[in-house]
């Protein structure tokens, strides 16, 4: 989960609820000042990010998730007791209806 720079949508989901359970929080991060309608999100501004629980998970994105990759490093370095990933495709590729059913997991 951690070894990876970017999460598609659908592990973003899934990672959120696991995490969640295990009490460790994922924010979705806008650098763009452009939110996304089905999820908390917040802007990205590194004292208000600090001001988080240390272990957070942040997911940043952009357009199309191809800067905020590109800047990994430099969220690492601005956070470093913080996880922080990219949201592959960005909001480009956002689908605001896509969601994870729990009745699909048992039946595989």
């Amino acid at each position: 989960m951690f070894l990876k720079d970017e999460w598609t949508q659908i592990e973003l989901l899934k990672y959120t609820k696991e995490l969640n359970e295990k009490g460790v929080k994922v924010v979705l991060v806008d650098t763009i000042l452009k939110s996304i309608d089905s999820m908390d999100t917040i802007l990205y501004n590194p004292y208000e990010m600090n001001t988080y629980e240390k272990g957070t998970v942040f997911v940043f994105y952009c357009h199309t998730g191809k800067t905020t990759k590109a800047r990994l490093d430099f969220y690492r370095n601005k956070l470093p007791d913080y996880f922080c990933v990219s949201l592959k495709g960005g909001r480009g590729y956002w689908r605001p209806n896509l969601q994870i059913l729990e009745e699909c997991d048992k039946n595989l």
